[in-house]
């Protein structure tokens, strides 16, 4: 994915204001701030890097915490001074482990977070991200993670999916879940970006199984 610093009109610290949204239940998770270099490892790792106001360096989200923010796309506003980046997150957005850092009303008193209610089965959640993929695959728009992965080519993908698979294998020798479960996703999403590349349905995926099945049962 091509980025012109240039179509961002940063202000005179050199910063542009970040928000940051759930890509799946589109709350707002936080607003942070970047600069050009920021918003340049942002697109070229597909994770969310900030500048931070109060270290004055740069800060890649998760990074310490594992709880990394996955690009999905990158919008700039009508004006191109203010950005919206929709992430799909591992992990609180917030530093204090709430979901969002807009945790509080203006009277300082905290807001229930509800429960993110999702009544999906697998399938079909599969199923809308083969989708989305494809979308991307097809229309390219800028800003996309998944846009990048496509104009990069074949290689880059497998290059990735390699990539995660040995992220996977770490992340099973420890004791804790969430690790596994996190790394397990990024693996399945790497895999349908492939699967959409090469033109490769699920429906194809889901008669090989089916067909699979069908013999063991028959040898039992």
């Amino acid at each position: 994915m091509n980025f012109d610093p240039d179509q961002i009109k940063f202000d005179e610290c050199g910063l542009v204001p970040a928000i940051v949204q759930d890509a799946r239940t589109r709350e707002v998770l936080t607003l942070a701030y970047m600069n050009a270099e920021s918003l340049r490892l942002t697109v070229q790792s597909g994770e969310t890097w900030f500048w931070s106001r109060s270290r004055s360096e740069l800060w890649h989200k998760g990074v310490t915490s594992g709880h990394t923010q996955r690009v999905v796309e990158i919008r700039q506003d009508c004006d191109s001074d203010a950005l919206m980046i929709v992430i799909e997150p591992a992990g609180p957005a917030c530093h204090t482990g709430k979901r969002s850092c807009f945790y509080r009303n203006v009277a300082g008193a905290e807001i229930d977070e509800p429960p993110i209610e999702d009544s999906s089965d697998l399938g079909s959640v599969l199923n809308n991200l083969y989708e989305v993929v494809e979308s991307r695959r097809k229309e390219r728009p800028a800003g996309s993670y998944t846009t990048y992965l496509f104009d990069q080519g074949l290689d880059k993908i497998l290059k990735k999916i390699g990539e995660e698979a040995s992220e996977t294998i770490i992340a099973a020798k420890n004791e804790e879940k969430e690790p596994l479960v996190a790394e397990s996703a990024d693996l399945l999403y790497h895999l349908l970006v492939l699967l959409a590349g090469r033109g490769i349905l699920l429906d194809d995926l889901k008669v090989e199984l089916t067909s699979r099945r069908r013999k063991s049962r028959q040898a039992e």
